[in-house]
């Protein structure tokens, strides 16, 4: 018996390996030596990364990221928004990011940022440096095999910008430094070759792998960010075990020793006036939230105590419906500009509850599904604008709970209806690109904002009425379960909604994300005709949907009736208890289809199209039909 327990445990083991994405992807193991000046706002860096080559490839270059090089007069960056601030959007708003505008060009020579390598070794050798402005090509002395393992030692100085754009000191919160993308970073090669993004405006990939970061700061300084404080008892500061009485070394400076496993990413930010609240959640993880302290100012302190409370509310929530928090701590940080998303971390500007749940749940999209955000940002700042949208209105009804009140403005983040809205406008404007455009390519940042977040957020509610609601949520977690540490792109999540769905989805990809047709369906006619009562539908623009169909008659009573688009090959389950009439597809290549029912036609009083408004139907004037007899 027990020798066929074992037999069987394995052979389940096997499937569950073949289960799993086979895909090669690079690893890293970060060791870096900080020493902070805060008066001069500069600090010099030592590297050592240990670099293991798992593609097939044999590698005689490799590429790092500068990204501080970005904050000079006339940098890339510094040129595009400028150029971007001559369009105007609406007639007379510039199409520049508010937050850059034309600051880069009047930064002196102590506010721009820089980082200068002054060497790098491969295996012990000096190897051969070409700056690239933020990127740096180091064209190897020998080639890095594959699977070959490599140590990588690298020497740097750095100087912190005037906050622009996600990182810098000096941020007009009060925050001194906001640390994201403040180290020399490997770029990520994968299946389809280097990835050398210059820092342009958007967005990030990086290489996944374990981090150990020490930071030598002036001891009155406060650090959050990525990882595991691993000498906290030295450092204090709220981050010390109960009941430790903190001794911190002699000197005015201290170490700050950070350790984060399986992340691509490490940020941290410092401050000498930060605030830390600590809350405790399931699993022995610990919820970090560091604030600008201002005195005499209750309703600051009150809003970032609720920043605190609201993720131990919705923690529960969110693993549910999107996978497990994996690692041991998350924290919430003011600083930089907005909010900006990191492994185990954000930065935030203020305070606001939306922003705080959007950062976080960038964890899942992008965090752990790590997608190259240059091509797919949709995938980053879509999915998660959706899940925002659930999670807000699951944390604004237990508020309403606990307060005794009921929260009914539940359409909004159920159904993400702001960003149905956001690409409607959109499809509109004669401005749209395809989702496929690269992140700074696109010919607007209008363009860019409104696809990558606005028509990446309707693919996934959208997805929900072309699949059945509940059986895109399974997607969703099979997505996490398949693809979490890892680095998927578009196909591998179609892939895996296809395999849950039982029903095929390429069309849905080549319509919506490779090009900007759009949907559009109206009720064409009805008539009586052999005993029958029948509807004329019609489609008016190029994509093909499946159409949902609800009749309600005089007596109250309603019925479903369900046309599957052809190229599904399959129909989504029923979605509730009403009566459901299932017809043959509707072929892409014929404009109209008729459905019918057993009634007088004069006892119906609605014939309405998708009544859940999930189908982005950009013209819903011609969706419905109310009879008065």
């Amino acid at each position: 018996m027990k020798k066929f327990v074992l037999i069987a445990a394995f052979v389940c083991t096997v499937f569950s390996l073949f289960a799993q994405p086979d895909r090669w992807q690079q690893r890293v193991k970060y060791v870096m030596d900080i020493d902070m000046d805060v008066t001069t706002n500069r600090y010099s860096g030592k590297q050592k990364l240990e670099y293991t080559n798992n593609s097939p490839d044999t590698l005689d270059k490799i590429f790092y990221h500068l990204y501080w090089n970005a904050f000079q007069p006339n940098s890339m960056m510094d040129a595009r928004s400028r150029e971007l601030g001559k369009k105007m959007i609406g007639g007379n708003r510039p199409d520049w990011d508010a937050r850059v505008r034309d600051r880069i060009l009047n930064l002196n020579e102590s506010e721009i940022g820089y980082q200068k390598v002054r060497s790098l070794k491969l295996n012990g050798v000096a190897q051969k440096l070409i700056e690239h402005e933020t990127i740096l090509e180091v064209k190897l002395s020998k080639p890095i095999l594959p699977k070959q393992k490599v140590v990588l030692e690298m020497e740097w100085d750095a100087q912190v910008p005037l906050q622009i754009r996600r990182s810098g000191r000096d941020a007009a919160n009060g925050v001194q430094f906001s640390m994201a993308q403040w180290y020399p970073k490997l770029c990520e090669y994968d299946n389809d070759g280097w990835h050398p993004n210059p820092y342009i405006a958007r967005e990030f990939y990086g290489v996944w792998g374990d981090f150990d970061v020490n930071i030598t700061i002036d001891k009155k300084y406060i650090i959050g960010g990525t990882g595991y404080l691993t000498n906290a008892n030295q450092i204090g500061y709220g981050y010390e075990a109960k009941g430790v009485k903190v001794v911190r070394p002699a000197g005015d400076k201290l170490t700050w020793k950070f350790t984060a496993p399986n992340v691509h990413d490490f940020m941290w930010a410092a401050d000498a006036e930060y605030k830390h609240l600590t809350r405790q959640v399931s699993g022995g993880r610990t919820i970090h939230v560091l604030y600008n302290y201002k005195p005499n100012d209750a309703a600051n302190d009150q809003a970032w105590e609720k920043v605190a409370d609201a993720a131990v509310i919705v923690l529960p929530f969110i693993e549910k419906n999107f996978g497990a928090y994996p690692y041991k701590q998350y924290s919430f940080l003011q600083g930089g500009d907005g909010g900006m998303e990191y492994p185990m971390g954000t930065l935030l500007n203020g305070p606001g509850i939306g922003t705080v749940i959007h950062e976080w749940m960038h964890t899942w999209y992008q965090m752990l599904m790590g997608t190259n955000e240059s091509l797919y940002a949709w995938m980053d700042e879509g999915f998660t604008d959706y899940a925002t949208g659930l999670v807000s209105n699951y944390y604004y009804t237990e508020l309403a709970k606990k307060n005794g009140t009921v929260y009914t403005d539940d359409k909004l983040p159920k159904y993400n209806s702001g960003s149905y809205a956001s690409y409607f406008n959109l499809a509109k404007s004669g401005l749209e690109e395809p989702l496929t455009t690269h992140a700074d390519h696109f010919n607007t940042n209008y363009a860019y904002g409104s696809a990558a977040y606005s028509k990446g957020a309707v693919f996934i509610a959208q997805l929900g009425y072309i699949t059945g609601g509940a059986v895109r949520d399974k997607i969703l977690l099979e997505y996490y379960r398949q693809w979490r540490f890892k680095h998927p792109n578009v196909n591998d999540f179609l892939r895996v909604a296809e395999r849950v769905s039982g029903l095929q989805l390429d069309w849905y990809k080549e319509y919506w994300v490779n090009g900007t047709k759009t949907i559009d369906y109206k009720i064409d006619s009805l008539w009586e005709e052999g005993g029958k009562s029948k509807i004329s539908l019609r489609r008016i623009k190029e994509i093909p949907m499946p159409i949902d169909v609800v009749l309600t008659f005089k007596d109250g009573t309603q019925q479903m009736h369900y046309i599957p688009a052809y190229l599904m090959f399959g129909e989504k389950p029923a979605e509730d208890s009403m009566p459901r009439t299932v017809y043959p597809a509707w072929k892409w290549t014929h404009p109209t289809y008729t459905i019918e029912f057993d009634k007088p036609l004069r006892e119906l009083t609605v014939v309405e199209i998708d009544p859940s408004q999930r189908m982005a139907d950009i013209d819903r004037r011609n969706n419905k039909l109310e009879l008065k007899w």
